[in-house]
């Protein structure tokens, strides 16, 4: 037991931490389970963010007073308890519920997992996993919740998350105690803090918003989603080995992260197809940034600076509350962009419909079902398999209707394109933001 120690305290931040985000390519498969609205299904991610954001500080408090040991065991409990309990959830307002009684005890987790980790490692090593398994585990959270959606189903994501915490319980009951505790008092790194927060809610139209691109609006499943947005993962794990024969000044390394995630933002906001091809090189650059900043800046903030748990608790307070204010922003703009780009697709299915080479009686049937199709998906991307797939035409008017299928596709792509379009631009706005939080020169203290 004492040799896996280690890995599955690793293990379990990475869990906690992909729990921000795991969810984002099961929200389809929530919205209609749970028979929920968009905004409640939101909820699911939000809610996880702001509470694990709000109780980070508090739990660092309480670790204060007590054993590592002891709080990171009971934190792995109940976010295993909770897993469980969202696996099960019958309604939407359960789910949610279930997600702060999760984060809740992923808040508890991590501040304790970080003493252990430290405990058993040194202070450079132990905080060094700390960070990584973070990072991984943020990058590769959609990635595993979209394949396990894909594979099993939504609930599966909760449900592979328990044996690995309840193997944890019993690792961290094994961990040592922690020495002394220490005397020292430093102020909390304000720059970083703030840096990293913006990072967070710029990444999170790219972890977010990307999927919802791939998924409702181009329609791919979740497995061909979560194999897309891999790249991000790679990228950010390769990006500190690409980085590391340069040695460069760590505010160089944050700001070109910085400009890179920017770029990528970008570079999805004007993507000229729904070839998923275009994807990867916007994905790459915002991998990058992100494996060049969210570690740099969580290692700035917690350098040596006592005590070690509180200012873990404000690097994931800044990071996850970043996440909450990215949602905040960017969903409100999307969801309206999808419902004005909700009349001109209209528009254009209709002149693609009159255009069509079928006999009147078939175009009349063809706009009726996809008529019903618009209004029954009105404030969303519409799917028109369906619509299709009921349709009976002659043989011989088959071909010329696969034809209009096709057209439509593209045509409403561009339109998922075009509402998609100014939440990436605001995401790499804020990227921006944060580069000039590197950039500005700071303030001399004077005496």
């Amino acid at each position: 037991m004492r040799r896996a120690v280690t890995p599955l305290l690793a293990v379990t931040v990475a869990m906690v931490l992909a729990d921000s985000a795991v969810v984002t390519l099961a929200l389809p498969d929530i919205l209609l389970n749970l028979d929920a609205t968009v905004g409640q299904v939101a909820w699911v991610l939000i809610a996880y963010n702001l509470v694990l954001g709000l109780a980070a500080v508090p739990a660092a408090l309480v670790l204060e007073r007590t054993q590592p040991r002891l709080l990171a065991a009971v934190g792995i409990a109940v976010f295993a308890g909770a897993s469980a309990w969202c696996a099960v959830a019958g309604s939407i307002e359960v789910l949610v519920l279930a997600r702060c009684v999760q984060a809740l005890g992923g808040a508890l987790a991590l501040v304790g997992c970080l003493e252990q980790l430290v405990t058993e490692r040194g202070e450079r090593r132990g905080v060094a996993t700390w960070v990584t398994a973070g990072v991984v585990g943020t990058a590769a959270g959609p990635v595993a919740g979209g394949l396990l959606t894909q594979a099993i189903s939504w609930q599966a994501i909760f449900v592979v998350q328990v044996p690995f915490a309840l193997l944890a319980v019993p690792a961290a009951l094994a961990s040592s105690d922690r020495p002394a505790r220490p005397t020292d008092r430093h102020r909390p790194a304000v720059r970083a803090n703030v840096t990293l927060a913006l990072m967070s809610a710029a990444l999170t139209a790219a972890l977010f918003l990307l999927v919802l691109l791939l998924v409702e609006g181009w329609g791919r499943s979740p497995a061909t989603a979560a194999v897309t947005v891999s790249v991000v993962a790679v990228a950010a794990v390769a990006a500190p080995v690409l980085v590391r024969p340069f040695r460069p000044p760590a505010t160089v390394e944050v700001g070109v992260g910085c400009f890179l995630v920017a770029g990528g933002l970008a570079g999805l906001a004007l993507l000229p197809s729904s070839d998923l091809a275009w994807t990867v090189a916007p994905q790459v650059l915002v991998g990058l940034g992100l494996g060049l900043t969210v570690d740099r800046l969580t290692s700035q903030a917690m350098d040596l600076r006592l005590p070690r748990a509180r200012h873990a608790g404000w690097t994931i307070g800044a990071r996850h509350l970043g996440v909450v204010v990215g949602l905040a922003v960017l969903t409100p703009v999307f969801t309206s962009d999808l419902q004005d780009a909700q009349a001109p697709a209209e528009q254009a299915v209709t002149a693609l419909v009159i255009d069509a080479p079928l006999p009147a009686d078939d175009r009349i049937a063809v706009a009726k079902a996809l008529g019903d199709a618009l209004v029954g998906q009105r404030g969303q991307v519409p799917d028109l398999a369906p619509a299709f797939a009921r349709l009976d035409v002659d043989a011989s008017d088959r071909p010329a209707l696969a034809r209009l299928e096709r057209d439509l596709d593209d045509q409403l792509e561009r339109a998922a394109n075009r509402a998609f379009r100014d939440s990436f631009l605001i995401g790499a706005a804020i990227a921006l933001a944060a580069l000039l939080t590197v950039v500005l020169p700071r303030r001399r203290r004077t005496s």
